[in-house]
């Protein structure tokens, strides 16, 4: 029973730092240069399932009866290899020879539509969490 509360709520951390990410993104849409020289680049946070250490007689129990999962982890934020987007603006203080700035590859209609994503899934392992505490408390009046 526990386990599902420690599913949900590494769900709900890796969702809010998802959703950190893309605010610090959407924060630095128009920064042309950073501490490397070069425009900001988008930050993505990439997730890998979350591995409990147990013996193999209960992986082998738990693939009979179909469940595997330890809940979600966030291994590392890494910058976007997309190219920069190239404007014309030769008044712009970073602007090149040509007058073309580099502006940073982050757009902001796909870092709304992660954002709207993240957030229906904080809600929905809110959900899940709510509900797996209700069952315990009903499991608990039961007992009396």
């Amino acid at each position: 029973m526990f386990r599902a509360f420690d599913i949900s709520a590494s769900a709900l951390t890796l969702q809010k730092l998802r959703m950190d990410v893309i605010a610090q993104n959407i924060a630095n849409a128009q920064t042309t240069r950073t501490e490397t020289g070069e425009p900001y680049r988008r930050k993505v946070v990439v997730v890998r399932e979350e591995q409990y250490v147990k013996p193999f007689e209960q992986y082998l129990q738990e693939s009979i009866r179909g469940f595997s999962g330890g809940g979600v982890k966030a291994v590392r934020i890494q910058g976007d290899p997309t190219p920069f987007k190239r404007v014309y603006d030769p008044g712009h203080p970073d602007a090149d020879e040509d007058g073309y700035v580099l502006m940073p590859n982050v757009e902001i209609l796909r870092e709304m539509v992660d954002m709207i994503s993240a957030t229906r899934s904080y809600e929905a392992n809110v959900t899940a969490f709510n509900a797996s505490k209700n069952m315990a408390m009903k499991a608990l009046e039961i007992g009396r």
